[in-house]
């Protein structure tokens, strides 16, 4: 079904070593007129590799979508410059949108509607099972079988399983958003996926978590509070407009000024450079900016995946506040937290990692109702082509790299 290089790439592990003939799985042959093209990373230092994909096998609840556009997430980053272990090859990617080319007449979104060709998607980064003990939990990214679209090695049957291409195999157990409102831009878009929907499941969580402590609702539990979010990436503005949206009064913290521009333009109250400990950036002064009596601090969301705003953080909020550590998962060094203060402060600290679907439906909508409002669609600085991939991940990993990169593959592949 697939072409040589896809095939020898598929019949070796991540480790390059031989696994012998593959069996490929049940399921319907979908030859395309014209070859997609995927762009595999090979290794840290190494060039990207292209790769014709003839066709796929669509297996039950399975889709092929073709994608308009991609863009390149902060652990795309972290992978390609060595920075956290990846599976080689890979079709890289995880954030895009794209419209339906086939899919199998099991495969539905989460509403339930049927998957027809034609239908603007948005999937998720997880393919969970649905059948294990996480998954019935409503943890779906820690399923027992988990695999993740943008993060598998290259194999039979799922070539294609990255955004960095012309077309995505997404799998059955993804997450899949319809999008029936074409007048929303693919730049808005894309990032929903995986950034907005991060931002959505940290949001939720402290709010969740505020709520049960109060005995109130989740959707008003941040009305009145201040919200501190460290980082003004993508996720880190994500956040920053909906914790506003939400009521809260949010101060951001980020190094660079520009970001710290485009954060009071996504509603932040206040912001504060990490950097300066005095002065009118610091995140003191930010803080009696925004609520002089420190009562109202409650809620803090960690989202540039530093290690020392882990500990800044946890030393911010007030009695009975909720740290949500939802930055990029890469190594990092210790944290240093005194379980005293966690105690005596009566501190809840949690983790998101990805999300469940409900994030990516509220992520969806909430940059779809929303982008007038707060300006999602200029995350997306730079499109190139998707045959400039190298260079488009060269310029996402330099310092002051724009917020998001986009990657459209344009007139490649087929239907």
């Amino acid at each position: 079904m697939t072409n040589r290089a896809t095939t020898r790439a598929g019949a070796r592990g991540a480790g390059g070593t031989a696994t012998g003939p593959v069996t490929l799985p049940p399921g319907r042959d979908l030859v395309l007129p014209e070859a997609a093209v995927a762009m595999t990373w090979q290794g840290p230092g190494r060039p990207l590799q292209a790769v014709a994909v003839p066709g796929v096998r669509l297996q039950r609840g399975d889709a092929l979508v073709r994608v308009d556009l991609a863009t390149i997430c902060d652990s795309d980053v972290h992978t390609v410059t060595g920075r956290r272990p990846g599976a080689t090859p890979c079709v890289l990617g995880h954030e895009q949108v794209g419209r339906v080319v086939d899919a199998d007449p099991h495969a539905r979104s989460v509403d339930g509607r049927r998957l027809l060709p034609g239908m603007r998607v948005v999937w998720s980064v997880v393919v969970a099972c649905g059948r294990c003990v996480e998954c019935h939990r409503g943890l779906p990214q820690a399923c027992a079988s988990l695999e993740r679209h943008g993060h598998a090695a290259v194999r039979r049957s799922w070539e294609l399983g990255g955004g960095f291409a012309s077309h995505v195999h997404v799998r059955r157990g993804a997450a899949v958003v319809v999008v029936d409102d074409d007048a929303v831009p693919d730049e808005v878009l894309a990032p929903a996926s995986c950034a907005v929907a991060t931002a959505a499941e940290a949001v939720h969580r402290a709010s969740s978590l505020l709520a049960l402590a109060a005995g109130g609702a989740a959707a008003e539990a941040l009305r009145g509070q201040v919200v501190v979010v460290s980082g003004a990436g993508a996720r880190g503005l994500a956040a920053t407009a909906m914790a506003t949206q939400a009521g809260a009064r949010v101060v951001v913290v980020e190094a660079s000024e520009c970001r710290r521009l485009l954060a009071c333009r996504f509603g932040a109250a206040a912001v504060a450079d990490p950097g300066e400990s005095r002065g009118p950036l610091s995140l003191a002064r930010a803080l009696a900016q925004v609520d002089r009596s420190g009562r109202h601090r409650t809620v803090a969301l960690e989202t540039s995946g530093s290690s020392a705003a882990v500990a800044l953080l946890v030393d911010t909020v007030g009695v009975g506040g909720v740290v949500v550590l939802a930055g990029p998962v890469a190594p990092g060094a210790a944290v240093p937290v005194l379980p005293e203060r966690v105690e005596r402060g009566l501190l809840t600290l949690t983790g998101v990692h990805d999300y469940a679907p409900a994030s990516l439906v509220a992520a969806v909508a909430f940059v779809s109702e929303q982008r007038h409002r707060y300006p999602f669609a200029e995350l997306v600085e730079h499109v190139v082509p998707l045959e400039q991939l190298d260079d488009a991940l060269r310029l996402a990993s330099a310092p002051g790299a724009p917020v998001r990169v986009g990657v459209r593959p344009g007139g490649v592949g087929g239907l």
